[in-house]
């Protein structure tokens, strides 16, 4: 890690210990906006770190930008931070202007349909974008949509469609957003943006799980070691050395996958690397948290205790833009496509 990442690591830390609290995280589950914490995320320049110099980013590289992405999940941030950096990378790479504020997806759902109106008017879009991650708080959505069989990528405002809100598992805002002939701002085409975005989306929602199954295996070790029962800590049984054993590994072979899948992925993002990534933290997610909550014990269900933070949001990322059963499938398909003698070259590819 470069000086300046570990120095910004470090201003995220203090940003987080200013502005994010523990009742700031209850609030945002209540539906009120950290508005003072997505400013200073904005400040030191985290909310555009996915975006070059030319778009008025940082400039940072893709993994680095990652990484930010990772320690604003350790601690839970509740925030559309990889919602707006998804966004921005597929306009980026589509070669539209990233629009001010903050940006989120549409995920993919068969009755989006995107219309031509008359030339002077644009294009109208209509049609339903389901559970959109945090639209009621997006200024402008990205929305794969097909017009006269074509591949289209769209920009609309948020403002220009109804919204129904719902939470999720982690109580984030999962948004239905119907839209009725809303004016696009941008609609170009751009070849497979359905498949890109469901594996861009995946990528980015497997570093934030690592991010927090990095949260979670900290948590554990230190109520381990503060939990005094018979006399010592219960960190001193082995049984609990053993789960803690069980859960480090756990987190330990995440991070090596979806490391391989970011390395992988500066470009464009790699199917079959993000595919092993999604699955394997997917499964690192269910068991990491079940064996955080065992060594927490009754502590670990309450909601005085902060564990939930982290490992309600595992449950409720694991099964956005695919779980691993449907990036196991589509991994399976991939390999059975190129024939048994592919698959050594395939794997060795991935050595990055």
């Amino acid at each position: 890690m470069s000086d300046d990442l570990d120095d910004l690591m470090k201003t995220i830390d203090r940003v987080v210990e200013d502005h994010c609290s523990r009742a700031t995280r209850i609030d945002a589950e209540l539906g009120i906006w950290p508005a003072g914490l997505w400013s200073a995320l904005e400040e030191i320049g985290v909310t555009n770190a996915m975006l070059n110099e030319e778009q008025g980013g940082a400039g940072l590289d893709f993994a680095n930008a990652l990484q930010l992405l990772r320690r604003c999940a350790y601690h839970a941030v509740p925030v559309p931070l990889a919602e707006t950096y998804l966004a921005g990378r597929l306009l980026m790479q589509a070669g539209i202007a990233v629009p001010k504020g903050i940006l989120t997806i549409a995920p993919v759902v068969t009755e989006q349909r995107l219309e031509a109106a008359t030339p002077a008017a644009g294009f109208l879009f209509s049609g339903i974008a389901g559970a959109v991650p945090w639209g009621d708080r997006a200024d402008h959505i990205l929305v794969p949509a097909m017009m006269d069989g074509t591949s289209m990528l769209a920009v609309l405002s948020t403002k220009s469609g109804t919204t129904s809100t719902r939470l999720n598992l982690a109580g984030e805002p999962r948004v239905d957003i119907r839209f009725d002939r809303a004016l696009v701002d941008v609609c170009v085409p751009s070849p497979s943006v359905e498949d890109r975005l469901k594996a861009e989306g995946a990528l980015l929602r497997s570093v934030q799980m690592v991010g927090a199954l990095e949260r979670i295996l900290e948590y554990s070790v230190q109520y381990a070691n503060d939990r005094v029962q018979f006399g010592r800590p219960i960190g001193k049984f082995q049984a609990v050395q053993h789960m803690l054993a069980i859960l480090a590994g756990q987190v330990a072979a995440a991070s090596a996958a979806v490391d391989m899948a970011v390395d992988l992925s500066a470009q464009q993002a790699d199917e079959i690397a993000v595919a092993i990534a999604k699955s394997r933290v997917g499964e690192a997610a269910g068991k990491g948290s079940e064996v955080a909550h065992q060594v927490h014990g009754a502590m670990g269900f309450t909601r005085e205790h902060s564990l939930h933070f982290s490992t309600r949001r595992l449950w409720a990322w694991r099964d956005e833009f695919g779980g691993e059963t449907y990036w196991q499938t589509r991994l399976g398909r991939i390999v059975a496509a190129q024939g048994g003698d592919a698959l050594w070259p395939m794997l060795t590819s991935l050595d990055a």
